[in-house]
């Protein structure tokens, strides 16, 4: 029976790098689940589970083929405050709230919400995950002996020569298998895995978490829920444009954040954090050649068969293996082009590109620098706009009236303008407001209209308003007050 033609394109188009992509991702999940749970202050085994879990269920129900989901550091850092006062069921109450937050995010329809982001802070967004990737490894690259730097360098030789003799095994592979086998046979005295945490060695089991169901357990958990949510989905969808663009295919935003509330809701019925997207190992899987959704199957799969089964061998992998890794990562994440157009792009964008860098690196908050490249670039672009509004005017043969010609867009930030064009005390019997070129967009521009023309009425000067687009019509008609009735405009006003 053959395969249907959508189900082998997301799934079976390139099994067998999809396979040993997945296996390249689950060894990176390792470090990064245990150095998260120790984030959250919480056993290795609530992140190891949590990515597991998450990754297997995104497999299925995401909007993004080929990309990874697990236990991540920004919402790891949100859930300390949970953890410390309340303990560790509290976590996984609030991570199923999370997830069902995330549903509802999906049917209102909050993945629109990218069409606000700039390229910009997306760029932005994309150079402080590297750099934040690669200060990760510092405390693997502090107080450690030549060594360890010798491996990392040679993980790194490894990675970056291996494709030009072949491209059949992702390189980052070859990498750790060559460095374990190393540090095993040499016995070399190097940081391994299994000095971040001890491996769990049972499956997760499906159990309620055990807190009161009261309303006071809903008011405990419901902001970190909230705030889980909001930055789960921020980062999912950020890293889902990454991805789009780096295979240079569509994906199904909304299909995602319902997808990443499925995941986290399940997770957290299994004993795990809450996650997102992880744009690190995302970009692993891309560049080891996984683009379906059976790379992220087999990433949860084998990362849980490597804890359970594999445990013992998997704790001696070398960490500087996995550093080089990961220091691979951080340098093809970084977009070293936006560097070069620093000259070239015009300078809001450059300035919203590196504010996003800074307030991401210096809060290690990815929501905070994309909050601030966000409402930068709305600034910007309000005040482009309020740049290209023009007035002009010219008199009559005889004198006695003006003509006003108004052209661009009217809205809160060009109303001062837009009055300061008028000379309310020049002596006329008649002025017409030409608005053919013009757009209102609020109230605040109706408000600022309405002002005008009762301005010039109190000269004794009659107004005519001509050329109103019909969707600045409907505004004027609605919210306007210069013809209504005194009762009327009092009316509306209550």
């Amino acid at each position: 029976m053959p395969i249907p033609g959508s189900l082998r394109r997301e799934w079976f188009s390139n099994p067998r790098a999809d396979i040993l992509a997945g296996i390249v991702v689950a060894l990176a999940l390792i470090p990064e689940a245990i150095g998260f749970s120790i984030i959250a202050g919480v056993d290795p085994s609530v992140g190891l589970y949590a990515s597991f879990s998450i990754a297997m269920i995104i497999a299925f129900v995401g909007g993004r083929p080929g990309m990874i989901s697990a236990a991540t550091a920004a919402v790891a850092v949100l859930v300390v405050p949970l953890v410390r006062d309340h303990g560790v069921e509290y976590l996984f109450a609030a991570t199923i709230l999370m997830g069902v937050l995330q549903v509802i995010g999906g049917f209102l329809r909050l993945d629109l919400l990218m069409q606000y982001v700039s390229r910009s802070v997306v760029t932005g967004f994309v150079n402080a995950l590297a750099i934040l990737i690669f200060i990760a490894q510092l405390p693997q690259l502090t107080n450690v002996t030549w060594l360890t730097y010798a491996m990392v360098a040679g993980g790194l030789a490894i990675i970056y020569l291996f494709p030009r003799l072949t491209r059949a095994v992702p390189s980052p592979l070859v990498a750790i298998v060559v460095l374990t086998t190393i540090t095993l046979v040499l016995g070399l005295d190097v940081n391994r895995v299994g000095d971040m945490g001890t491996l769990p060695s049972t499956l997760p089991s499906f159990l309620l978490p055990n807190v009161p169901f009261t309303l006071e357990t809903l008011q405990i958990i419901l902001p970190f829920s909230l705030t889980m949510a909001a930055v789960g989905l921020l980062e999912s969808m950020m890293t889902a444009q990454i991805v789009d663009d780096l295979t240079d295919t569509p994906s199904n935003k909304r299909r995602e954040v319902k997808g990443q509330g499925i995941a986290n809701f399940v997770t957290g019925f299994f004993g795990g954090m809450g996650g997102c997207a992880m744009i690190g190992q995302s970009v692993i899987n891309v560049k080891s050649g996984g683009t379906t959704r059976l790379s992220t199957l087999v990433a949860g799969a084998f990362l849980l068969f490597l804890i359970v089964v594999l445990g013992p061998l998997v704790a001696r992998i070398p960490m500087p293996a996995l550093v080089a890794v990961m220091i691979m990562v951080s340098i093809g994440t970084f977009s070293w082009r936006s560097i070069r157009n620093l000259r070239v792009h015009p300078w809001q964008s450059s300035v919203v590109m590196i504010v996003t860098v800074l307030v991401v690196v210096w809060t290690h908050d990815l929501a905070q620098g994309v909050l601030a490249g966000v409402i930068l670039s709305g600034l910007f672009f309000a005040g482009k706009v309020r740049r290209l509004f023009t007035v002009t005017s010219e008199p009559s043969a005889d004198g006695r009236s003006r003509t006003y010609r108004v052209a661009g867009q009217v809205f809160f930030a060009s109303t001062e303008r837009f009055a300061d064009a008028f000379d309310f005390k020049e002596v006329l019997d008649r002025v017409v407001i030409d608005v053919s070129a013009a757009h209102f967009w609020d109230i605040s521009a109706v408000g600022i209209l309405d002002t005008a023309i009762l301005k010039f009425r109190r000269e004794g000067t009659a107004v005519e308003i001509i050329g109103l687009n019909e969707a600045s019509a409907s505004m004027v008609e609605r919210f306007a007050t210069h013809d209504k009735p005194a009762s009327e405009t009092n009316a509306a006003g209550h």
